[in-house]
């Protein structure tokens, strides 16, 4: 792949290392200042959030049963650890935007013009993959688990290993809707190619199952869920793949063009 001089990096000499974690510093330090605005702008509805996130299995709960506090401390730090993680994902346009502010000066131009609505995909797939598990994912999950009980088996779960249950789904799902991102970045960056991940196909499926198996719980349903999305966003990946790569190969050929005509045009007036 060939550049051209206008397509250098915006800092033609690198920065001393000093500069670059001081610059890391304040960027640090902007993201931890705006999650810890958000966290005391959210905790005054920290019950409230719980609510709202137990709403999938309390809905399924018996009649005259709850969700219950095993620990002391649950009560309170069971709604306090989720108002941070909820800070944290609203926060999660900010932390990617200073991101991509601390390694945008050393992108080529081609390559800040893909970044940008990589960026902007990768946020709307993580709230995605968020929004699956608590819509799709959660409602089977517990209408499966509260129904295989025994009946004579009142079902109480703890506020503390739900929220923990919950958050890792959120993680898991959040990550896998990045697939298509990650795929494109591999092909894009020539680690891999479009016929390379197609050969391996079957490999990836297998795969799928087994992170599957691995993330979520020990049931058929759950394990689908997220292996048969993770295999889609993979073909998701490969598609935009072969779009973007055709797209910047003939960038490519249209410089080596333009290069060309410039060329013979300072030859002519020689």
């Amino acid at each position: 792949m060939t550049h051209n001089n206008s397509d250098m990096p915006e800092q033609d000499q690198e920065q001393p290392l000093i500069s670059h974690l001081v610059e890391l510093r304040k960027r640090l330090m902007h993201v931890v200042l705006i999650v810890l605005a958000l966290f005391l702008g959210l905790f005054y509805f920290a019950n409230d959030l719980y609510t709202y996130l137990s709403a999938p299995l309390t809905a399924l709960l018996p009649e005259g049963t709850s969700m219950i506090a095993t620990d002391v401390t649950s009560p309170f730090f069971a709604p306090f650890k989720l108002t941070l993680v909820a800070a944290i994902f609203a926060a999660m346009p900010f932390i990617l935007h200073q991101i991509w502010g601390f390694i945008a000066p050393g992108l080529y131009k081609h390559e800040r013009r893909l970044a940008v609505p990589l960026l902007f995909s990768s946020i709307m797939l993580f709230y995605a993959g968020i929004a699956f598990a608590y819509f799709v994912v959660f409602p089977l999950i517990f209408g499966f688990f509260t129904s295989v009980g025994p009946e004579n088996v009142a079902v109480m779960t703890d506020i503390s290993s739900y929220l923990n249950f919950v958050l890792k789904l959120f993680f898991a799902f959040g990550i896998v809707f990045e697939i298509p991102i990650a795929t494109l970045l591999l092909i894009w960056s020539g680690a891999a190619t479009v016929e390379g991940l197609r050969q391996k196909r079957a490999y990836v499926i297998v795969g799928c199952f087994v992170i599957g198996m691995l993330l979520t719980p020990p049931d058929v349903i759950s394990q689908s869920l997220l292996a048969l999305p993770m295999w889609l966003l993979f073909e998701t990946g490969i598609l935009l793949g072969v779009i973007f790569v055709r797209k910047d190969a003939e960038d490519d050929e249209l410089d080596e063009e333009f290069e060309q005509a410039m060329r013979e045009d300072e030859d002519n007036h020689q």
